[in-house]
């Protein structure tokens, strides 16, 4: 779809009620990660130096429309100024008269939006509300695209809008990746549950040419082909959903990549007793943890003879040593593919994104998504309200 950025806008002495995303985290009243902030700081900057200010609508946490002093979008107001590089103007309750006598070049932060239900209840007074305090709207949040609220949707039907550089960073990047992607296209899904991602392979296998399953999920997909996964997470009950998956794969002409061989340990803990058998030769009293060598090494070939590749999930338990050692040869590989400008690498889910930075490759993908929920709901291949809301 089409969608216009900031580019198509005239924003010379216009005011420009601009969603971000700046839920960050944070401990003992100190923000602990600005990546969040850092990425709409181009947006920021390109609005004052355009002549318009750029007045920022943001939720934080969730206080159920009630007022929670602690998610208080005050506290994040230090972090936003020292990324920002400028001073912000903190809003309680805004007014026009208030926005429009600030001088030129003042930024602006307005308190937490979700401290109404009227925000998430997308209730049609806030949308106006919220329009009459600007002239344009910028949508930079493309984390709470797949929500329909006030501030993401409501206000976008009310005023000219577009989407801010993040955002459209990030539409290109997935429409790269799985709208009009370069073939081959590899996708990589892993995590604990086929239940979480029904709708996401559903999609996939029908956009991908290769799909590899890994982590608990991939247990579930051999179970249902009567393979023994002894004590692993396994989902039993989806047997049948998962060689539904299977055979919707092979009308689609899309190979599922299983494990063939597995690391397995007895209890879930780091460098516990493990060792590497084949796929079949799981002990009734053990956990598959990891994908094998062999498992690796097919995945591996398959990255690199492919173009494209979209990941969501790691191939085992990561966090814990050494089981972490299938994740990390796969995303070297990516990195190398990638850097050497024959993959085009599109990684985002909260897990994904944590491998990734534990690898230390992160600088190596072509784009990684912090977006979590939206970025699934498009890989799901789902209308994303906020992104349609700009068409």
């Amino acid at each position: 779809m089409a969608w216009k950025t900031l580019d198509d806008m005239d924003l010379n002495g216009k005011i420009v009620l601009t969603r971000v995303d700046i839920n960050v985290p944070m401990k003992d009243g100190r923000v602990t990660d600005a990546s969040r902030i850092e990425r709409i700081k181009p947006t920021i900057d390109e609005i004052i130096a355009k002549g318009g200010v750029p007045v920022m609508l943001a939720h934080y946490g969730r206080p159920k429309g009630e007022y929670v002093a602690e998610l208080s979008l005050s506290h994040v107001l230090p972090a936003v100024t020292e990324t920002l590089g400028r001073d912000v103007t903190f809003i309680e309750k805004p007014s026009r008269e208030a926005l429009d006598a600030l001088p030129a070049g003042s930024v602006v932060l307005i308190e937490n939006t979700r401290f109404s239900n009227m925000e998430t209840d997308n209730d049609p007074r806030m949308a106006q509300f919220l329009a009459s305090l600007g002239d344009i709207f910028c949508n930079d949040a493309f984390s709470a695209a797949h929500r329909a609220h006030a501030s993401t949707t409501g206000v976008a039907h009310l005023l000219p809008s577009c989407a801010g550089r993040l955002m459209q960073q990030e539409l290109s990047a997935l429409e790269t990746a799985l709208s009009k992607p370069e073939r081959p296209v590899v996708a990589v899904v892993g995590g604990a549950k086929v239940s979480t991602k029904l709708d996401l392979l559903s999609n996939l296998v029908r956009k991908v040419d290769h799909l590899v399953i890994g982590g608990g999920m991939a247990n579930t997909f051999l179970a249902a082909q009567g393979v023994n996964v002894g004590k692993s997470l396994c989902e039993h009950d989806l047997a049948d959903t998962a060689r539904d998956i299977l055979k919707k794969a092979d009308e689609a002409g899309c190979e599922i990549i299983l494990p063939v061989d597995v690391t397995i340990a007895w209890e879930f803990a780091a460098n516990t007793k493990h060792e590497t058998v084949d796929v079949t030769a799981c002990p009734d009293d053990a956990m598959i943890f990891d994908a094998g060598p062999q498992s690796v090494e097919r995945i591996n070939a398959v990255i690199a003879a492919s173009k494209t590749l979209i990941m969501n999930g790691p191939l085992g338990v990561f966090e814990l040593e050494p089981f972490g050692t299938g994740t990390f040869v796969m995303l070297a590989e990516i990195a190398k593919q990638t850097d050497a400008g024959a993959l085009i690498s599109v990684a985002g889910g909260g897990d994904t994104v944590a491998a990734v930075n534990a690898a230390g490759v992160a600088d190596s993908f072509t784009y990684i998504s912090t977006a979590g929920g939206a970025f699934l709901e498009w890989m799901e291949g789902k209308e994303l309200p906020g992104v349609t809301a700009l068409g």
